[in-house]
């Protein structure tokens, strides 16, 4: 008896040979049939690779059919409506009514708890004033900047044409065109889909100096100068590291680089497209100053900033003391998260490397605010925002400007369907699949994109005047309420650390009296070198 038991797992299998000899009689197609099963558990006994196929001849086929579809089964059936992996419910259906000029209103009352810990609001006004969307825009551009850019609060993040399909690239793009809004290319560079419907480009160079590189991947000064003439390019954009995998290099298999990727990184088809973890160009902060310094030049004049997610804090504070020592800011410094991500990245990058972008966001505002520059930088943030309230709360944390990566993916179809490494995008979003993509019509996708700003732009300015605001500069975090550990409703000023403008430029024992990090790292940190102290 106690053998019979465990023989009772091939009995599904076994009954296929009877049901053939059966199905023979009733019709050839039945008998094929059970015997092409029997050499399915035939091959399942056999295979060496997976134990419970070993064990459980076809039934075990079950278990990775059932693995396969359980992402969609737990968005469908399972995930409550706030629950937020990484977007939830609520959320996506927010965007998604956006985008299509639903109705994004939502009756009954909040499902979120206003007690708990985590629990966030903005205060209004007892006497509310009429705000104009059409003021929710920032000037981008320092002293040493000739070609200023008036920058929406709300613009697309960076997502490079090989990541996503050409079609997703051009409904953004035409989306922006219409909103007059800013869209970021990404380190892959701009493509023709990027140019095609003319709207505003923040130019993404990274590590691979994708557009502006010569035959062995270095910086090309001469390509950079042709490239950054186009009127189409507004921003110039120095990417440090990003939120889905700071420090991390990357490649675009040679099999997946195409004529036209190819065409628009200016590297060769047939080969591996390589993305170092390193920048070439610069390797001190005092040499980044003068990287950022010559593209300025090259430019002639347009803004030039960093996109960074923040990891080692001493190095911050160095690439600070090289604005101070050389006298030369970028225009702008853009807060990626370890939030972030819509790149595929390694799990270990994803949950365990990079600083959270609110984190990131007020360390970058106070340093320098206590440096004495946040006149001269303006400061966008990227990470988990959708909604008008993500981005007052950026605002009030010190942010100018916001971007979107994810959201206006779901703007133009995304489902969430976490497929983004596999090339097999279910609604063509991101993939190079030419079959696949088809299924995202670029005109009826970029009016979506176009209505998902608008509306979302509405809305701040509606939030923004029930708190009697006018400007987004005014909104501070004196208004972001929050619960403290005593569970109090408290401003989120009163639980951040807040530094006097010019307090990094005192002397070093007043320095040492500052608050955590910056008492035990901003001495500490060299604007001649990144990195911390090495054993030889």
């Amino acid at each position: 008896m106690s053998r019979v038991g465990p023989l009772i797992r091939y009995l599904p299998w076994a009954s296929t040979l009877p049901l053939a000899a059966l199905g023979y009689v009733v019709s050839p197609w039945i008998s094929l049939l059970a015997l092409a099963l029997f050499g399915l558990g035939v091959q399942d006994i056999l295979q060496p690779h997976h134990a419970v196929r070993r064990n459980y001849p076809l039934t075990g086929r079950l278990r990775y059919a059932l693995e396969s579809i359980r992402p969609e089964i737990r968005q469908y059936f399972i995930e409550s409506d706030d629950d937020k992996l990484p977007f939830s419910r609520h959320q996506r259906a927010m965007v998604y009514a956006r985008s299509k000029e639903q109705n994004d209103k939502r009756g009954f009352g909040t499902i979120k708890d206003f007690y708990q810990q985590d629990a966030q609001w903005l205060a209004h006004s007892m006497r509310p004033v009429q705000t104009d969307p059409k003021n929710l825009r920032v000037w981008v551009g320092g002293t040493d900047c000739k070609q200023p850019y008036s920058m929406s609060v709300f613009n697309i993040s960076a997502m490079s044409f090989g990541s996503l399909s050409a079609n997703a690239i051009q409904a953004l793009n035409k989306g922006a065109a219409k909103g007059g809004f800013a869209h970021d290319t990404g380190e892959g560079s701009m493509s023709k889909y990027h140019r095609q419907h003319g709207g505003d480009l923040v130019w993404q160079i990274a590590s691979g100096y994708f557009g502006c590189r010569t035959a062995d991947g270095q910086f090309d000064p001469q390509r950079f100068e042709e490239q950054a003439q186009d009127p189409q390019v507004k921003l110039i954009e120095i990417k440090i590291s990003q939120g889905a995998k700071p420090g991390h290099g990357g490649m675009l298999p040679a099999a997946k680089v195409s004529a036209e990727i190819a065409q628009a990184r200016g590297v060769p088809m047939g080969a591996d497209c390589i993305s170092p973890a390193s920048h070439s160009a610069f390797t001190t902060p005092i040499e980044l100053m003068a990287f950022i310094a010559q593209l300025r030049e090259l430019s002639k004049g347009k803004p030039i900033g960093l996109k960074m997610c923040i990891g080692q804090v001493r190095e911050w504070f160095a690439v600070v003391k090289a604005m101070l020592e050389t006298n030369t800011t970028p225009d702008f410094i853009v807060i990626d998260g370890a939030e972030g991500g819509t790149g595929a990245a390694p799990i270990e990058f994803a949950d365990h490397m990079g600083m959270p972008m609110r984190d990131g966001l007020r360390l970058v505002h106070n340093t320098l605010v206590g440096a004495g520059l946040r006149a001269q930088v303006r400061l966008g943030a990227s990470g988990k925002i959708l909604s008008a309230f993500d981005i007052a709360r950026c605002i009030a944390l010190g942010a100018d400007w916001c971007n979107s990566a994810r959201g206006f993916m779901f703007a133009i179809g995304c489902i969430q369907s976490r497929s983004c490494h596999t090339d097999a995008c279910p609604t063509g979003v991101a993939t190079q699949d030419p079959v696949r993509q088809r299924a995202l019509v670029v005109p009826d996708k970029a009016e979506r994109v176009y209505r998902y700003h608008a509306n979302t732009i509405h809305m701040l300015s509606e939030m923004m005047g029930a708190a009697g605001l006018s400007h987004p500069s005014q909104i501070t975090a004196d208004l972001l309420m929050t619960r403290d550990t005593n569970n109090q409703a408290v401003p989120f000023s009163s639980k951040e650390t807040t530094l006097e403008q010019g307090a990094l430029l005192g002397n070093p024992e007043d320095l040492q009296r500052l608050p955590e990090p910056f008492a035990s790292h901003w001495l500490a940190a060299d604007a001649s070198r990144f990195g911390v102290e090495r054993l030889a």
